[in-house]
């Protein structure tokens, strides 16, 4: 079960260690080690154990085998992480829903999903029966309701297949689920880790939503590396330069929306924490902007910070340290995994430095995932996720932005990503979107919408724009706003912010 020798990254046999067998290994290795941190409370590897031991036998009773989907419906917490590793243990796949979406979003997910149970928090504390939906007849448990009494040994060993299946919106807002086709052992789901460059038994900080694939994997991997987790409940700037100092933090996750946030903190602010222990900050989620990656390097290290791009679909992936970044810069690395190649818009590869649409392929005759509720957009084998870049001559990838946020000004790309990442350059920006509004004589032009703390001041932020973009991608408009644009895994939908200024009555 030692994943950390070499870095190198080979596609096992589909056979190896059950994830569930793997968390009771551990757990008998050192028992009394602390494995995961959150809010006030530390589980020991035995207690983490015995509790998910616990709710194991308690889906089992109702029946959850290899194959059936188990919707977790949790915020981040001791009850998600029991659930999950609950579910594996019986074999079951977990099924992520954030629980703070819309009402009818949550719903169609969940239609999609057809969970065998739903784990979710129950209205009151100390019913403990079992309750079933009345619309739907799905069986409804809790983890710190529902494994009590139980046995706390664990039940027969199994592997789960598929071991995991996340929900996505895209930027239409559509839902879909998108389904591993990895079975549950150790030696696929701790890829994850290797590409990461975790460390076995030290302290990783998991800072974003576990509805979301990258913080999931994150966990997955952290626990499975015998590391202790700490777990944000929800994403606070200050409070990650806390815990690291407090828990002496080995490895942490972030996206660049975490990281803008942090670094805008007062400088003495950050000074004061202590950042020795750290040594990896691995970073994905969305594009960087190269000022703010630059702020990280030269704060910690080129050697500190790493980069990940890929799909939850992970045809392909790429990697890049903060040391090849800075001889690549604004590269987000060449691939780890899979194929990567530029296309036009007739499907014609394209050469060095020119730009087109990113499409991707495994590279084997095996599929990567499933889709539920959507169809991949395919030809011969590669696959896009609609997002446009660029390849150098030594095979480096570079993103500019999705193709459906591009935004054509009088026959002139422009790239949303590019404008937010000088926006928030600005010391009073805290966030910023950047749509496309109709224009009589251009057709489109960008439009800003800006997250700040006070009033907006639109001349100097137009100044400080004009020192940065050329005059073709200067937002036409700009909005103020008080909420973040971006959820807490660093996400924004320009669609439908675009759509909410269009008809405006859809809002109201």
């Amino acid at each position: 079960m030692d994943l950390v020798k070499g870095r190198g990254i080979v596609m096992p046999a589909t056979t190896g260690t059950p994830i569930g067998a793997a968390m009771s290994t551990l757990a008998a290795a050192d028992p009394e080690a602390p494995v995961l941190t959150c809010g006030p409370v530390t589980l020991s590897r035995r207690e983490l154990e015995e509790r998910a031991n616990q709710f194991a036998w308690a889906l089992l009773d109702h029946h959850v085998g290899v194959g059936d989907r188990v919707a977790i419906v949790l915020p981040n917490g001791i009850d998600f992480v029991i659930a999950v590793i609950a579910t594996w243990k019986a074999g079951g796949t977990p099924v992520p829903v954030a629980p703070r979406m819309p009402a009818p979003e949550r719903a169609g997910i969940l239609a999609l999903a057809e969970p065998k149970v739903i784990i979710a928090e129950t209205e009151t504390q100390t019913e403990t029966e079992t309750k079933a939906d009345a619309e739907t007849g799905w069986i409804i448990l809790s983890p710190s309701q529902d494994g009590v009494g139980h046995p706390v040994l664990a039940p027969p060993t199994v592997v789960p297949q598929p071991w995991k299946v996340l929900a996505s919106g895209g930027s239409t807002g559509k839902p879909k689920l998108i389904a591993t086709t990895d079975p549950g052992v150790v030696e696929r789901a701790g890829l994850y880790g290797l590409a990461a460059q975790m460390s076995q038994d030290k302290v990783a900080l998991v800072t974003a939503p576990l509805t979301h694939n990258g913080p999931f994997m994150a966990l997955t991997a952290a626990l499975l590396f015998g590391n202790h987790v700490v777990l944000m409940e929800r994403f606070n700037a200050a409070e990650v330069l806390r815990l690291t100092t407090e828990h002496r933090v080995d490895w942490i996750y972030a996206v660049p929306t975490m990281m803008h946030r942090i670094w805008r903190l007062p400088e003495t602010q950050r000074a004061a924490a202590d950042l020795s222990s750290v040594r990896i900050v691995f970073h994905l989620g969305a594009p960087i902007s190269p000022w703010l990656k630059q702020s990280w390097i030269d704060w910690l290290g080129p050697e500190k910070i790493w980069e990940l791009y890929a799909g939850t679909e992970a045809q392909a992936a790429t990697l890049i340290s903060g040391t090849e970044w800075l001889a690549h810069r604004g590269s987000v690395g060449r691939p780890l995994s899979g194929e990567i190649q530029i296309r036009d818009n007739t499907g014609r590869p394209l050469g060095p430095d020119e730009i087109g649409e990113v499409w991707m392929r495994s590279g084997s005759t095996d599929p990567t995932y499933t889709y539920i509720g959507a169809t991949a957009r395919s030809e011969g084998g590669w696959e896009s996720l609609g997002d446009l870049g660029r390849m150098d001559s030594d095979g480096y990838l570079y993103l500019t932005d999705r193709d459906s946020d591009m935004i054509l000004v009088g026959g002139s790309n422009v790239y949303p990503a590019e404008i937010e990442g000088a926006l928030e350059e600005h010391p009073a920006v805290r966030s910023a979107a950047v749509i496309g509004l109709p224009d009589e004589d251009l057709g489109s032009v960008p439009h800003a919408i800006v997250q700040t703390d006070s009033d907006l001041d639109e001349a100097d932020l137009r100044a400080h724009l004009r020192q940065r973009l050329a005059g073709y991608k200067l937002p036409r408009t700009f909005e103020r706003v008080s909420e973040s644009l971006r959820d807490d895994a660093g996400k924004i939908r320009r669609s439908a912010l675009r759509a909410a200024r269009l008809h405006p009555e859809a809002r109201a």
